[in-house]
C-alpha cells in the first residue's frame, strides 16, 4: 500500500509572473494532486515576501476548495501568534461549513516574518510564549467547549475541524505529543532535529480525542523529471529561486548575479535547506523516499514540488505518484 502523498505548496510566484498566475497554478496543482491520489494540500503562511503568494491561508483555500472535490485542503501553516483563536476557528469552521471533511487546520508559532513585518502584522514579540494555551483555546471553539465564557466560533463551533501541530525543533514534537496531536516537520526547510524531534513525539505521545496513536508527517522537497539531466538542470533554477529570495533583498537578480550570490556563501545555506530532497527520474526519487520514510519514521510524506515552472510541478506531481504506485506493487 502507497504511503499517503501530500503537497505542500507556497504558491511561488516565478520571475515575470503575477500572483494572478501563481494562484491558477495552485488550483491546476491541487486538481493534478487529487487526480493522482494525493492525501492533502497544504499552504504555508508567510508574509512580505515577493516570491510566494500564500499569505492569507484561508482564502486561498476557499478558492481552491471550489475548483477540486475530494483532496483535503489546509494551512501548513497558520501562524498562530499572528491571529487571535476565535479569528481562526472562525475562518476554519467557514472553510469546513463550505467544504466538510476536507479541512485541516496546521498550526505553527513561528513569525513567518521579519520584526518590521512583525510590527506590520500588530504582533507582540512574546506571542509565541501563550502558544500551547492558544492551541488548547481554539480547539475548544471547535469542539464548541469554549474556554472562554459566552464566547462561540460561528461558525466554527462543533465543526471539529482537525488540528496538527507544525515543527522544526523538539518544542513542538512535546506539544504535539501532550496535546495527542498529529506533528509534522518541515525538514523540506529545517532538517537537523528530524530524527531526535520525531523519536521524542513517538515515545512521549498521549492518545486524545482527536487521535489514538501517533502520526508524524515529514516533509521532503521533490524534483521529479523525465530525466536525471532535467531534474539537476531545475534544481540548479531552483538553488538560485532560494537565494534571491533568501539573500536578494526583494532585488529582481539576473541568474548570473543568483549564481554569485551561491558563490559568495548562499549555497551552504541553501544546500542545507535542501538536505532531504529526492531529484531525479521516477525510479530514482521512488528509491529516494523510501529511504526517507525509514528515516523519518515517517507515516506520511507532505511533498513540496521544486520545479521552477509550473509545467514542472505538475509533472512532478504525476511523476511521483506513479513511481510510489509501482513500489508499492
Amino acid at each position: 500500500m502507497r504511503i499517503p502523498l501530500s503537497v505542500l505548496d507556497l504558491a511561488p510566484i516565478a520571475r515575470g509572473e503575477t500572483a494572478g498566475s501563481s494562484i491558477a497554478a495552485s488550483v491546476a496543482l491541487a486538481q493534478r494532486a487529487e487526480e493522482h491520489g494525493y492525501e492533502r494540500v497544504w499552504y504555508a503562511e508567510h508574509h512580505n515576501m515577493p516570491s510566494i503568494a500564500s499569505s492569507a491561508t484561508s482564502v486561498l483555500i476557499a478558492h481552491v476548495g471550489a475548483q477540486t472535490s475530494t483532496i483535503r485542503l489546509g494551512a501548513g501553516g497558520v501562524m498562530l501568534p499572528n491571529h487571535s483563536p476565535l479569528t481562526i476557528a472562525e475562518q476554519f469552521g467557514t472553510l469546513d461549513a463550505m467544504y466538510p471533511g476536507r479541512i485541516d487546520l496546521g498550526l505553527g508559532r513561528a513569525p513567518g516574518s521579519d520584526q518590521q513585518t512583525m510590527y506590520a502584522l500588530r504582533r507582540d514579540p512574546s506571542s509565541s510564549d501563550t502558544f500551547p494555551q492558544d492551541v488548547l483555546e481554539l480547539q475548544a471553539y471547535l469542539s464548541g467547549e469554549t474556554r472562554v465564557a459566552g464566547v462561540h466560533a460561528v461558525p466554527g463551533r462543533g465543526s471539529r475541524v482537525p488540528l496538527y501541530i507544525l515543527g522544526s525543533s523538539m518544542f513542538g514534537a512535546t506539544l504535539a505529543a501532550a496535546l495527542g496531536l498529529p506533528y509534522a516537520f518541515a525538514s523540506h526547510f529545517a532538517p537537523q532535529m528530524l530524527e531526535p524531534a520525531v523519536a521524542a513525539y513517538r515515545r512521549e505521545f498521549r492518545p486524545s480525542e482527536q487521535l489514538d496513536r501517533p502520526y508524524v508527517i515529514a516533509g521532503v522537497n521533490v524534483l521529479a523529471a523525465d530525466t536525471a539531466a532535467e531534474a539537476q538542470e531545475q534544481l540548479q533554477v531552483s538553488r538560485r529561486f532560494r537565494a534571491i529570495a533568501l539573500f536578494g533583498r526583494g532585488q529582481a537578480l539576473t541568474d548570473d548575479q543568483a549564481d554569485q550570490l551561491l558563490a559568495q556563501g548562499a549555497a551552504q545555506h541553501v544546500d542545507q535547506m535542501l538536505t532531504y530532497a529526492a531529484v531525479g527520474t521516477p525510479a530514482e526519487v521512488g528509491e529516494y523516499l523510501d529511504g526517507f520514510v525509514k528515516r523519518a519514521d515517517a507515516d506520511e510524506l507532505i511533498v513540496a514540488h521544486q520545479a521552477p515552472s509550473t509545467e514542472g510541478r505538475l509533472r512532478s506531481v504525476t511523476l511521483l505518484a506513479e513511481a510510489m504506485d509501482s513500489l508499492s506493487a
